[in-house]
């Protein structure tokens, strides 16, 4: 069986990669991270995508790693899943993609951490979210990489030393995700949001998804002289001249990553 399942609607500019290990809880085992991995780099390749929806099957979005490949095992394969790990969330990170978790049950520690390092996340309103290593003695470093760029520190902290569940409605308020849904609704909405994004150009997104992680981890002087940098050097890009004559000529922009209108 395939840990993960890909699944490309090109006439959307959307893939949807669904995590395929229901009976082990979605485990981020790293035979499953590094299939996610592969799955990611392939579609970032992709010029007829613009937006990855990462879901799962199951009632257990991710229950984190798989305890079995931590304990007693030989430091060197304990080094290898966390390094596999950090090496699929960089490759969400450096994606030319908008990436969105579609959350559905549960998303505990290395779950949390997959859903605080995509681009944005929506979730059922049954959804949960945890970071409970230190209810094993076994504290949850990794994921907090992640969790704390994205939602306060106080509240990381408390995630983090009371290993609590937060609620779907919790967890918005506080920034780890976007949304919130009837989980009966979930799939359509994640869809939804998908397609807000999708009739963009991707060289705009892409080129806006690395400024806006850049700028993030700079001062905020050294931030906004990037971004004059980063408008001027924009201005005579095609999809700019493009999206800025086709609102003055009020008229639908035609982007540089798709197929010309003919009938235009």
């Amino acid at each position: 069986m395939a840990l993960t399942q890909v699944e490309e609607f090109a006439d959307e500019r959307i893939a949807v990669i669904t995590l395929n290990n229901p009976s082990r809880r979605n485990a981020l085992s790293q035979a499953l991270l590094a299939a996610l991995e592969n799955n990611l780099e392939r579609l970032g390749q992709s010029r007829s995508v613009n937006v990855v929806i990462i879901r799962s099957e199951g009632p257990v979005f991710s229950a984190g790693h798989d305890l079995h490949e931590i304990l007693d095992q030989d430091l060197r394969r304990v080094r290898g899943l966390f390094q596999q790990c950090a090496q699929t969330m960089t490759v969400i990170r450096r994606l030319p993609q908008v990436v969105v978790a579609e959350v559905s049950g549960i998303a505990t520690a290395a779950g949390c951490q997959l859903v605080a390092a995509c681009d944005l996340a929506i979730a059922a309103d049954t959804a949960r979210f945890a970071t409970p290593g230190v209810k094993i003695g076994y504290f949850c470093a990794s994921p907090s990489v992640q969790v704390a760029r994205n939602v306060p520190l106080k509240k990381a902290a408390e995630m983090l030393f009371t290993g609590d569940f937060i609620s779907a409605d919790e967890a918005k308020a506080y920034g780890l995700i976007n949304r919130v849904v009837d989980s009966a609704s979930l799939s359509d909405a994640a869809w939804q949001f998908a397609r807000e994004i999708s009739r963009w150009s991707l060289p705009v997104i892409a080129a806006g998804k690395e400024f806006l992680y850049q700028q993030i981890e700079m001062t905020e002087d050294g931030a906004a002289h990037f971004g004059v940098d980063f408008m001027t050097r924009q201005s005579p890009d095609p999809d700019a001249v493009e999206g800025m004559s086709a609102f003055f000529e009020k008229r639908t922009p035609q982007w540089s990553d798709r197929p010309k209108d003919k009938s235009s």
